[in-house]
């Protein structure tokens, strides 16, 4: 009969199970509910409780019954004890973003939720999100928590300039860093009780811009005790937050160097090592990262040793993961996401809420577009067309581009300069004119 179908074709026409031994996990704060498929086990759905003994039950279920592999969804933090389990475990673990599974209409419950999740990936229509080795997960989770502790650490910064500022000693103004060396020892002097501005200002160190009369004429204050107090404690909190963001740097270190292997030999510290300029590391982080990366990261326009291990940590080093450049700067929220219905481009904007990694490339490309490179010089061309914003997103796009050449492909970066961008971009556009004067029959002369 016409329209109708054969038993044949409608097999033919059914998604195929490619995981069988598949389990799907909605994940909670309290209780996780499992669902395994149902010839597997008379009781395909059970829920268990997020206590730990909880947790290992669940990997001797998902054992006994020989699944291999699971989908869970990244919901907060609490999928995190639960995957380290599985994965200690040797089952493989897909963690799902929620946003590519949560439009279906019709799942109200947690059950229905890991009954979902487990047919999606028993058909293999869940896509696992990005988890570094374990080695790079440790050395992420040491940076992110120094990033968390510096944070934390400029607030007291803060503190220990709104005391000053109440005792009226113009201290930000005559020194470059509030916590530098001339003003804590300043500071440092006038909690031990010393309030002659004069005695103050023969601590500056000889590198200070500003001269001893100067500096004694912005301490000349008015001590309270209230404000010394505030002070006192502001710098013990500056101080407390610093001791750990150095335990952070040295535990990263250790992560650092059992990366690089044996080749690693500690460079001889020097007194210019004490504070890298840019990042404060109490290391010097730049032969470790040169031999972890295996190329020279460091010569990359606007990436300093901060920005290095920040990608280093966020991205790993096995580049193909990605296969290709495209799709590594569009995990990190640096391409346009297109919007197209009807054959019409609704929207190219790119994705709200970059990764970590593609905040430190936007955050690199801020400075360039002051420099004489040819990113600045692409950078403050594209920003005369379509604003700051737009170019400021296609510079880090490019750097991007050229990190994951460099650390896949081996690319060596050779910087150009402005004036050679300058010249390229406009042979382009004299190619363009000529072109488009072929097609009309025309030829382009040159006048000059």
């Amino acid at each position: 009969m016409p329209g109708s179908s054969s038993p044949s074709r409608r097999r033919r026409a059914r998604l195929r199970v490619v995981n069988p031994r598949s389990a799907g996990i909605d994940i909670g704060s309290r209780f996780h509910v499992v669902a395994v498929p149902a010839e597997l086990d008379d009781d395909p759905v059970r829920k268990f409780s997020s206590f730990t003994n909880d947790l290992k039950s669940i990997a001797e279920w998902l054992l006994a019954i020989d699944i291999k592999t699971v989908a869970m969804e990244s919901t907060g933090i609490y999928w995190v004890p639960l995957y380290e389990i599985l994965v200690g475990r040797g089952i493989e673990v897909f963690l799902v973003n929620a946003r590519h599974a949560k439009n279906v209409p019709g799942r109200k419950t947690d059950i229905n939720d890991a009954q979902w999740l487990q047919q999606l990936h028993s058909y293999g229509l869940v896509r696992a999100s990005f988890q570094p080795d374990p080695c790079i997960a440790k050395l992420r989770a040491y940076f992110r928590q120094r990033d968390v502790l510096v944070r934390y650490r400029s607030s007291h910064q803060q503190h220990i300039q709104k005391a000053l500022m109440q005792m009226n000693l113009q201290l930000h103004h005559v020194v470059k860093d509030i916590t530098g060396l001339t003003a804590r020892r300043i500071i440092d002097a006038i909690l031990s009780g010393e309030r002659d501005p004069q005695r103050l200002a023969t601590l500056r160190d000889r590198r200070c811009k500003e001269s001893v009369e100067t500096i004694a004429a912005a301490l000349e204050g008015n001590y309270q005790e209230e404000h010394l107090f505030e002070l006192k404690i502001a710098i013990e909190m500056f101080d407390a937050y610093s001791a750990k963001i150095q335990e952070c740097e040295l535990a990263g270190q250790a992560v650092l160097q059992e990366l690089a292997g044996d080749g690693y030999v500690e460079p001889k510290r020097q007194t210019s090592d004490s504070r890298i300029r840019g990042n404060g590391f109490s290391f010097n982080p730049q032969a470790l990262i040169t031999l972890v990366a295996g190329h020279d990261l460091l010569s990359l326009p606007g990436l300093g040793p901060a920005t290095v291990i920040t990608l280093i940590s966020e991205c790993g080093l096995d580049m193909t993961r990605w296969p290709s450049a495209k799709h590594f700067v569009s995990w990190l929220g640096l391409s346009p996401q297109n919007k197209i219905s009807g054959g019409r481009v609704l929207s190219s904007r790119t994705r709200q809420g970059t990764t970590r990694a593609g905040s430190a490339f936007w955050m690199a490309a801020v400075p360039l577009s002051r420099t004489s490179s040819a990113l600045g010089a692409f950078q403050r061309r594209l920003s005369a067309r379509v604003g700051k914003s737009k170019a400021l997103i296609a510079t880090a796009r490019k750097l991007a581009i050229l990190y994951y050449k460099t650390i896949r492909y081996g690319m060596e970066f050779q910087e150009l300069g402005d004036l050679a961008y300058q010249q390229a971009s406009r042979d382009r556009q004299i190619h363009g004119l000529e072109r488009r004067a072929r097609s009309l029959g025309y030829q382009l002369v040159a006048t000059g």
